[in-house]
């Protein structure tokens, strides 16, 4: 089944898409940048350092922090956390009603290609040991 995926790009270092939302649900719905990330299966490190890059992208912060104490501090989206992810989802819904017809083409030829014995393309290196052909940019702006 094929999904359509959105990444928004506002300039040359700053985006948003399915991983940083995902990371900021998870947030909302554990209540921890660890946990979250843990599901997500990254550190705490990597998904800090992307909640810090979605907290200085914004006017006001997505998420924020709680410090420790007898429950161990956390974390929780703030009211503009809410509304972006709220948004994005809004124009990731709107997009994928509006193409959902030519989704199902584009899927129709894939499995055409599939019933002549073309194997699908892979995004991971193949088992001989080749690297992938696509390179995955360095910016921590973007997942």
């Amino acid at each position: 089944m094929s999904r359509l995926t959105l990444r928004i790009d506002f300039d040359a270092d700053r985006a948003i898409g399915p991983g940083k939302i995902k990371l900021l649900e998870l947030i909302d719905a554990l209540g921890s940048i660890s946990a979250a990330g843990r599901r997500m299966d990254m550190s705490y490190r990597r998904a800090w350092l992307l909640v810090d890059s979605l907290n200085k992208c914004f006017r006001e912060p997505l998420v924020a922090s709680h410090a420790g104490g007898s429950r161990g501090g956390g974390a929780s989206l703030t009211a503009a956390g809410a509304v972006v992810v709220r948004h994005y989802c809004a124009v990731e819904a709107a997009a994928q009603a509006a193409g959902a017809n030519h989704l199902e083409a584009v899927q129709s030829a894939l499995a055409e290609l599939s019933a002549q014995g073309f194997p699908p393309p892979s995004r991971r290196p193949s088992a001989a040991g080749g690297a992938s052909t696509r390179a995955r940019p360095a910016s921590l702006g973007r997942v």
